[in-house]
């Protein structure tokens, strides 16, 4: 046993300070959370009225009641629909997660069309991909819900429509690998969405509802001055007897969701259930409560990440690998509701030794299988004559392509700074963990926003030196203002999360469930092997 023992003083003035500034980001998170949940519930009388459930509903009622569900990228978005803070609608216009339906824990997508009758919001093309890059990787299968305007015209840009051939080429994917896609069409899937349907395993369509077709009644007419209702060139009565692009015709929104959970229960899918007997292993020490205060809204501000370990795994029994050979790097394993598990996490920038630490670590966790917990908390790789010295170019080199080349799942979780190459190091979102959350206080940059300026005010000041030209302070101290101003704009998890830069902010209290739900994922992906059908399912 290698228990952690606490040092936090939860009575410190220090403490107070730093849980008040992170329950005020918490509940500025909540909020814009709730913003979207309440716009689309506005649709409700909307809905009901023609007897259909909302988007929340439907997902409420396919999901199995009393179970988990992880839901992602919540902030997808935020500032990307409008520039005012107070009016935009975070969530990309899609609610998507991971949950169990009929004992089978699967991935979820809905478009959710009480806002904007379900067009892709910003981002909600990224939040798509993103999400069916998860089922992919982690063997999922793949229950969406369809109901949507399609693509908002008025927002028009090529490289989305070509960007987003990749959703119908996952779904192929999905079919491919064994993976069922099951889809209630609840509404409009036109166009290019008609796809979305389409290229589905098991369709459930809804009489007087479902509308899929190539190209709906005004286009039509335009184009070939055929006149044609909605029902009678898409809707459910006629793909489910006519054209058979429907394999079950459900009556409501209701009966269509029983009939998908009669399809996955139906399904010879492993139902190994929500991981390890909690009899087997025993929960933290500490308080979880107290992760509110241990983190310093200050990034400059040092911070002993042994204390967050303490709270989020068993026992608090973290075994330290070689505490003393770069000790601002701090690798070790533990358990996480009884599920083994390497974490490296940061003390302070990444030296030399440090690098050199974690890139041993990594490869004793891919060869003992070992999923790797990275805690991002550094300003970066350790900068100075005296370090490049040392080799760090070399070892940071060689820890990234450690990190790169890691046989295992990898699980990031921003907790406070993740700067420069370090982000990198720590297998930062541009490294593909399996999953990566933030913490409502994170920061993620290249650098810090001073740094930046103070870097830029020095080339000035040498390119002015070399054309013997005077300085205009005046001029410069607007560019380190403006510099400043922009690196701050976009470091903090409302700017990263609503650019997909993450899988989506938690609140540091739920740590230890949200990894329990992943690393139970990882280790059901790991060891079943690919359940591939003899061929994709065909339309008759």
């Amino acid at each position: 046993m290698a228990i952690i023992e606490s040092t936090v003083a939860p009575g410190s003035e220090g403490f107070r300070a730093n849980r008040d500034g992170m329950l005020a980001l918490i509940e500025r998170m909540r909020m814009l959370e709730a913003r979207a949940r309440t716009l689309s519930a506005g649709s409700a009388e909307r809905f009901h009225k023609r007897g259909q459930l909302l988007p929340r509903e439907r997902v409420a009622l396919v999901l199995d009641p009393g179970t988990p569900f992880l839901e992602l990228s919540t902030l997808a978005g935020y500032m990307f629909d409008t520039a005012n803070a107070d009016k935009s609608v975070p969530g990309g216009g899609v609610i998507g997660g991971i949950g169990y339906v009929a004992g089978i824990r699967c991935m979820i997508s809905a478009n959710d069309s009480g806002i904007d009758a379900g067009a892709l919001q910003p981002f909600g093309l990224d939040k798509t991909l993103r999400i069916q890059e998860l089922a992919l990787e982690n063997r999922l299968p793949f229950v969406q819900l369809v109901e949507s305007a399609g693509a908002n015209l008025l927002r028009y840009r090529v490289e989305d429509f070509v960007r987003g051939g990749n959703i119908f080429r996952n779904l192929a994917r999905m079919s491919a690998a064994g993976l069922p896609v099951v889809t209630v069409t609840h509404g409009s899937s036109t166009a290019g969405g008609a796809y979305q349907t389409g290229l589905s395993d098991y369709i459930v369509m809804v009489r007087g509802r479902t509308r899929a077709f190539l190209a709906g009644p005004p286009l039509l007419r335009a184009a070939t001055g055929e006149i044609a209702t909605e029902e009678e060139l898409g809707g459910a009565e006629m793909h489910t007897s006519i054209s058979g692009l429907g394999d079950y015709l459900a009556e409501d929104d209701r009966d269509a969701l029983r009939i998908a959970r009669d399809i996955m229960a139906g399904l010879p899918w492993d139902r190994s259930g929500p991981g390890p007997d909690p009899a087997t292993y025993h929960p933290p020490l500490y308080d979880p409560e107290e992760l509110l205060g241990i983190m310093p809204m200050d990034h400059k501000r040092p911070v002993d990440m042994r204390q967050v370990i303490a709270r989020i795994v068993d026992d608090s029994d973290f075994t330290e690998m070689s505490p003393n050979y770069g000790p601002a790097t701090v690798v070790g394993q533990a358990r996480i509701a009884g599920m083994a598990i390497g974490i490296i996490t940061n003390n302070g920038p990444l030296d030399p030794a440090g690098a050199n630490k974690a890139t041993h670590f990594i490869q004793a966790c891919c060869q003992s299988r070992t999923p790797i917990l990275y805690l991002n908390n550094t300003t970066g790789y350790i900068v100075g004559r005296a370090y490049e010295e040392a080799g760090m170019i070399k070892h940071g080199s060689k820890m990234i392509q450690a990190v790169t080349s890691a046989t295992v799942p990898q699980i990031t979780i921003y907790c406070g700074a993740s700067f420069g190459a370090g982000n990198y190091g720590m297998c930062g979102r541009g490294f593909h963990p399996r999953f990566c959350f933030s913490w409502p206080n994170a920061k993620t940059a290249v650098m810090g926003g001073e740094q930046a300026a103070e870097t830029m005010a020095i080339v000035a000041e040498a390119g002015a030196a070399r054309k013997g030209v005077p300085v205009d302070r005046d001029k410069l101290d607007q560019m380190k203002a403006g510099i400043t101003a922009v690196f701050n704009g976009q470091m903090d998890v409302f700017a990263t999360s609503a650019r997909m830069l993450d899988d989506g902010v938690i609140d540091p209290r739920d740590t230890r469930a949200v990894l329990s739900e992943v690393l139970a994922i990882c280790r059901e992906s790991e060891a079943r092997e690919p359940q591939r059908m003899q061929f994709a399912v065909s339309r008759p």
